[in-house]
């Protein structure tokens, strides 16, 4: 009966690993946003994180009218972090990775930005 009680234990630890990794760690989609830097601020209580915020600026299809959209980020790179905030309120466009959730020392968004991508490396 202990054999079968560990294996069902090693099993559960198993598939509660898989499940955490895929929740948390594997990269659910990449690509760039591209819009105007509305702030970039560090904070946070107990882990000291980098948050942001973009505006995308587009056309509302069905009625004509001008709509904005926000990307709320977090960045892990402090080289990164500091490039955005001493930008703020200029045009990015922004490398991220989308994970299915966010963990809390790299950020409260579940978008991450890794990167600013230039024009030329848009357009390839």
């Amino acid at each position: 009966m202990r054999k079968h009680a560990w294996k069902i234990v090693a099993i559960l630890v198993l598939i509660l690993g898989a499940i955490g990794y895929v929740r948390y760690y594997w990269v659910f989609g990449t690509g760039v946003k591209a819009g105007e830097l509305n702030y970039v601020v560090h904070k946070g209580v107990l882990f000291k994180t980098y948050e942001g915020k973009m505006i995308q600026t587009g056309i509302r299809s069905d009625m004509g009218t001008l709509q904005s959209f926000e990307f709320l980020f977090s960045v892990e790179d402090d080289a990164v972090a500091n490039e955005l905030m001493v930008n703020s309120g200029k045009q990015f466009n922004l490398h991220y990775r989308e994970y299915l959730a966010a963990l809390p020392w790299r950020g409260h968004s579940k978008y991450v930005v890794d990167s600013i991508v230039s024009m030329q490396e848009v357009h390839r």
